[in-house]
């Protein structure tokens, strides 16, 4: 039997259990995935090992840890600096990051992008501004305090104090603002502002209509929430566990009906 697991902490409230388990069900394989709350990152190796597991999902806080612990990195792992998926063989750990791809997925329904605007600037965003530069796609990233810049790959980084009012085709909320509180990315002031000239909004966040896309919808703009981002990520990462053998839309087809349960 093959063993697969998410870690996080917190990590009760993760659907990737029964997103994965119901692809393994009707794929027929002789495999389980379950959940694991660690306490300290240092421990997400041996706990892995001590498991047996073949490979597991890593969410917050412990992107950067897996990304430590990698002995071999995809491209967009390396670039981005943080690893959600590992895949433990040849005795080796081998470290992806679906984040990236499972974001642009998501909003390859809007269409052409000529430039988006990113809120946070965290590990999520990383993830964002990696694939967004890689598809060519010019973005600007507002957070509350100045970063490191060679983390990003922007056009502009602001803060609330510097930010300049422009057009943007594109919103996104990379940050954890509304997940369980009723707090706003950003500024109501700036954000009000923005979505008077925005096509759409996204929230990485999902299951739930965020403060961040209520506040787009008052202004008449497009919102999706981060359902099929989640959906996306976990159809690769499945994909990875087992050497990207199957049809990814057999995956995406059984993750899609898990969520709805």
């Amino acid at each position: 039997m093959h063993k697969f697991a998410v870690f996080g902490n917190p990590i009760s409230h993760s659907i990737s259990p029964l997103m994965h388990n119901l692809a393994i069900k009707e794929l027929g394989l002789d495999a389980f995935y379950g959940r694991v709350l660690l306490e300290t990152a240092t421990d997400l190796k041996q706990k892995f090992l001590n498991l047996g597991l073949n490979g597991a999902n890593i969410t917050v806080p412990f992107k950067l840890e897996a990304y430590r612990i990698s002995d071999e990195l995809s491209e967009a792992a390396r670039e981005i600096g943080s690893v959600n998926t590992l895949v433990r063989k040849n005795s080796k750990f081998y470290g992806y990051n679906t984040d990236a791809p499972g974001f642009y997925e998501a909003i390859r329904e809007f269409g052409s992008l000529k430039r988006v605007l990113v809120l946070g600037a965290g590990g999520t965003t990383r993830a964002i501004g990696y694939i967004l530069a890689k598809n060519g796609v010019k973005f600007d990233i507002l957070n509350r305090s100045e970063k490191e810049p060679e983390n990003f790959k922007c056009e502009n980084f602001y803060t609330y104090e510097n930010f300049k009012i422009q057009s943007y085709d594109l919103v996104v909320n990379s940050t954890s603002a509304g997940l369980k509180d009723d707090f706003l990315p950003a500024p109501a002031e700036i954000l009000d502002a923005v979505f008077k000239e925005a096509k759409f909004a996204f929230d990485a966040i999902y299951g739930k209509i965020t403060p961040f896309l209520d506040l787009a919808s008052t202004h008449g703009v497009r919102t999706k929430d981060g359902r099929e981002m989640l959906i996306n990520q976990g159809a690769l990462a499945f994909n990875l566990f087992y050497d990207n053998k199957f049809d990814k839309n057999l995956i995406l087809s059984a993750m899609s009906r898990a969520i709805r349960l």
